[in-house]
């Protein structure tokens, strides 16, 4: 079965980036991360890639006239590298329809929240200020909406009285770390039926 490639987007620290290739270093996940794109100069994501010898690369939004400029960019890397699919990973820009349909191959995002609920920043401190019992992560295919695509794999976690934003993000950050990469290693293996709205995870 050939290795799935992925072209990672990311503005931060990249632990989700290492997750994914950890799973692939132990044979659990069937890919390979071709190219990490990365809109922050010096992004800690950046430095993690540098250091497993895959290409990393700083694109500045503010070198561009307008977005779809900066964007087109980033998907003519995202070509040059033959990637399968785009992997958000604490990339912090929404991108544009003109990216979407664009892009060629699927997007695929994780979100800190469970899905349709808490869309968009702050995820973490919407589910402590509301008060719900339990929030967790979502790994979806991006559409044209913010947060908004098919629903590939959701984690549960607790959301305790006393948590604070930090301890809830944490305690998420650990489930995305195993959801991602099993996320990436169904799609690997076919096993990932996308119909309407509903994703159908076969056998």
């Amino acid at each position: 079965m050939p290795r799935l490639k992925l072209a990672v987007l990311a503005s931060g620290r990249g632990s989700n980036l290492q997750a994914i290739l950890d799973g692939a270093k132990a044979g659990k996940v069937n890919a390979e991360v071709v190219v990490v794109l990365s809109d922050k100069q010096g992004a800690s994501v950046l430095k993690r890639a540098a250091g497993e010898n895959i290409p990393a690369l700083w694109i500045d939004p503010k070198s561009f006239l307008e977005k779809k400029d900066y964007e087109a960019e980033l998907l003519k890397q995202v070509k040059e590298y033959r990637a399968d699919y785009i992997i958000l990973a604490g990339y912090m820009r929404i991108l544009s329809k003109f990216f979407i349909r664009n892009a060629g191959i699927p997007i695929l995002n994780i979100h800190p929240s469970l899905l349709p609920s808490f869309q968009g920043l702050d995820a973490q401190k919407q589910a402590v200020d509301y008060g719900v019992r339990f929030s967790g992560c979502t790994v979806h295919f991006v559409d044209e909406g913010v947060d908004t695509g098919p629903i590939i794999l959701q984690a549960v976690v607790p959301v305790y009285p006393e948590d604070t934003v930090e301890a809830l993000s944490l305690r998420i950050l650990e489930q995305e770390h195993e959801v991602y990469p099993r996320a990436i290693q169904l799609l690997s293996e076919g096993r990932v039926i996308c119909r309407g709205r509903k994703v159908i995870l076969s056998d």
